[in-house]
């Protein structure tokens, strides 16, 4: 009864717009998305810029949050790592990128017992942060069709985390993994498939091009793959007994609390399209 109820007042809190958690999530994005939308239009050194600083700040907190709260010469070794192949895409070639990754990643492992840490996480880090950031940044570059796949991408995250969100908090009922994340419900996870496919949906409507249908279904997948990407960090955040990766954008906590999605989902989509390249493709 006291979950019913609770759940009953957090669906009143919502559809009165009083939710504060909500709210601030609300906020959050009326300022990152116009920054995140323009500097994706832009594409070149401006994204390069955006991706290396959340780069950086991603694999700070990941340091912080498997490691031992100080930010030491490991942590400045992984840092140094993610933005040297992040540059190194753009400059020459994302398969350099992807060589300066894989390098950093073992050095980073093997430097980790001389801080007295186990050498899996540190490595699992460089490569957790600076995968998606190669991705992101690789798909930008896809001729003519770049940009609307990078909008399309983000739209995709961002609605699936929205309409989970609202769901999961407005209808409540069965949780998806409660040993993981105790706040998550299949109702959540339904209404994120229902908003990733309608932005899928949209998307192929707005460019005029391929099937509505088809890439709702593909979006509705992604979407799953966002909600894992959500419950994978979850995981990792319970493994260490922490409740959000940091304090840096209100309603989410830290960078990568907010793009847990992005980081599952671009190298998802990145991988397919190399995979297809000259057969059917995953863009319209």
């Amino acid at each position: 009864m006291n979950t019913i109820a609770a759940n009953g007042a957090m669906a009143l809190r919502v559809r009165e717009g009083r939710d504060p958690v909500l709210l601030a999530r609300i906020l959050s994005a009326l300022v990152l998305l116009p920054v995140a939308v323009a500097v994706v239009l832009l594409g070149g050194w401006p994204l390069t810029v955006l991706v290396a600083a959340a780069g950086a700040l991603m694999i700070i907190e990941w340091d912080r949050l498997c490691g031992d709260r100080r930010f030491g010469a490991l942590g400045v070794v992984q840092t140094a790592v993610v933005l040297v192949a992040i540059v190194a895409t753009p400059t020459a070639g994302a398969v350099w990128g992807l060589v300066a990754l894989i390098a950093g990643a073992a050095l980073a492992a093997a430097m980790a017992p001389m801080s007295g840490r186990s050498p899996s996480w540190p490595g699992i880090g460089v490569l957790y942060v600076g995968l998606p950031c190669i991705a992101i940044l690789w798909l930008r570059e896809i001729p003519d069709a770049g940009r609307d796949i990078l909008l399309w991408l983000l739209a995709l995250v961002w609605a699936t985390d929205i309409g989970a969100f609202v769901v999961g908090r407005s209808i409540g009922g069965p949780r998806l993994a409660p040993r993981v994340s105790p706040g998550k419900t299949w109702s959540g996870l339904a209404g994120g498939i229902v908003s990733g496919a309608g932005v899928g949906a949209a998307a192929a409507i707005a460019s005029g091009t391929g099937s509505a249908l088809g890439l709702a279904a593909i979006s509705a997948v992604l979407a799953v793959v966002a909600q894992i990407g959500d419950l994978a960090e979850s995981a990792v955040k319970r493994r260490f007994g922490v409740k959000d990766s940091g304090r840096i954008i209100p309603g989410h906590g830290g960078v990568l609390d907010r793009l847990d999605g992005v980081l599952a989902v671009a190298p998802a989509v990145a991988l397919v399209l190399w995979v297809q390249q000259g057969g059917m493709p995953l863009w319209p």
